[in-house]
């Protein structure tokens, strides 16, 4: 008896060819090097790391997690050791992984993101970048990047003057009242690939203890309540560009990870699932598998066709 034929998952964002469509996301995923012993990282299409600034951060006091109904919330402050320590201290046991690291980059002022990027384009051992533009713009008066097309258009575009080395991905929030005209700025400035999106802001109360479950007072929502939401961006969000989109909101079954492709996304990014499972991701990228050869399918790519045709 013959064996069964091999199924294909990788997908192409880019110039980047990935070797699988789930990637683990920024935030939930450390530096890489704390779920190397867990996962096996070469299923991955790669992982993003959490989020790099120009100088190290302590990040929000504790609690900083905070476990709802149908989710989580965050609120760690975006703490990090710093783009000099990561290049110094995390890539260089980084550069064995045989998997894509993908560096994510914020700042409060355009000047920081070209800073961090600079120090990144020096380095070896990335496959891309990632830009959270879902930080407050401190010159602006703490309107987020990534709220204002013009503020969208003018950070992006002097990232990608300072990224010349790899592609640059642009990590969207949720927070605007029209993703597709976000969507086509970042693309417009250069974004080689979106991902949609990043955590709502919620709270969760102790009405007992009369505070906040977070230290921080507010956190971000992630998890299965936001996916619906998410789901749409999404699907706004393709409709407007032409460029790779990785959704990101609540995959944690073979099923969300289909919906996403069904309304656009190339590829898919889990994060809160990986609190409760640290193998989540590597789990996900066999159940894939197993759904694309059940169907008697031999590549992602067929069964993403065979969505979009679907879908007009």
């Amino acid at each position: 008896m013959s064996a069964a034929p091999a199924v294909d998952l990788s997908v192409q964002i880019g110039a980047l060819r990935l070797r699988s469509p789930v990637l683990a996301a920024s935030g939930t995923f450390g530096y890489g090097l704390e779920f190397a012993h867990l996962v096996n990282l070469e299923k991955l299409g790669g992982f993003v790391t959490k989020g790099l600034s120009r100088e190290p951060m302590e990040g929000a006091p504790a609690p900083r997690l905070s476990v709802t109904a149908s989710g989580m919330l965050n609120a760690v402050g975006l703490q990090n050791v710093g783009v000099r320590a990561f290049v110094q201290d995390k890539l260089p046991k980084l550069r064995d992984c045989q998997t894509a690291v993908i560096a994510n980059v914020f700042g409060y002022t355009i000047e920081d993101y070209v800073e961090v990027l600079r120090t990144l384009e020096d380095a070896d051992g990335l496959a891309g970048y990632e830009l959270n533009i879902s930080c407050p713009n401190v010159k602006c008066g703490g309107l987020q990047f990534g709220s204002d097309p013009s503020l969208v258009a003018d950070v992006v575009g002097a990232a990608r003057k300072a990224a010349t080395r790899r592609p640059l991905w642009v990590k969207l929030s949720p927070l605007v009242t029209d993703i597709g005209i976000i969507a086509k700025a970042a693309q417009d400035a250069g974004a080689d690939a979106l991902t949609v999106a990043n955590t709502y802001p919620a709270m969760s109360v102790d009405y007992r203890a009369g505070k906040s479950r977070l230290g921080n007072q507010t956190g971000g929502l992630s998890g299965p309540a936001i996916k619906p939401i998410t789901l749409r961006l999404v699907w706004e969000a393709a409709k407007a560009v032409c460029i790779p989109i990785l959704g990101l909101g609540g995959i944690e079954t073979v099923s969300d990870v289909f919906e996403y492709v069904a309304v656009g996304a190339t590829a898919v990014q889990v994060g809160t699932a990986s609190f409760a499972d640290p193998q989540a991701s590597e789990t996900l990228v066999d159940g894939v598998r197993k759904a694309i050869s059940d169907v008697k399918m031999f590549s992602f790519n067929e069964i993403r066709a065979n969505f979009l045709s679907q879908s007009g």
